[in-house]
């Protein structure tokens, strides 16, 4: 079965790979990362932590993740999807009522909850 994930994935922690473990579960990953531009709209400009380039290389290293690819739009991420043909796409639970980006490409959704008071925010702002 083929896996999306998509997100931004700057720094990595145990809810990431938690998250990429439950998607291995279901099959061959491919994980679409957001730009660097695209994280600054979206995240303000004091981000991305790490570069786009390094994101990718980590997240292409871990094991279980068979591709990665990247995007700048909404309509590239849904392009992205769409090209891919993945049979489930894993989403954050914090979605559960809202948009999401792809969704007439898959065929099936599952959402992974986050892990409470994990987040790159949270790393980078040292809170603990």
């Amino acid at each position: 079965m083929k896996v999306w994930i998509n997100g931004t994935f700057d720094i990595l922690h145990i809810g990431h790979i938690r998250l990429l473990n439950f998607a291995k579960s279901f099959g061959t990953i491919r994980v679409g990362l957001d730009t660097d531009e695209r994280v600054r709209e979206k995240k303000g400009i004091q981000r991305p932590f790490n570069k786009l380039e390094y994101r990718m290389e980590f997240i292409s290293a871990i094991a279980g993740v068979n591709s990665v690819v990247s995007f700048g739009t909404d309509d590239e991420l849904r392009n992205c999807i769409k090209e891919y043909e993945p049979d489930v796409m894993i989403i954050g639970g914090e979605y559960k009522y809202k948009e999401i980006i792809g969704l007439e490409h898959v065929p099936h959704i599952e959402f992974f909850d986050k892990i409470e008071g994990i987040s790159t925010t949270k790393i980078l702002n040292d809170e603990k």
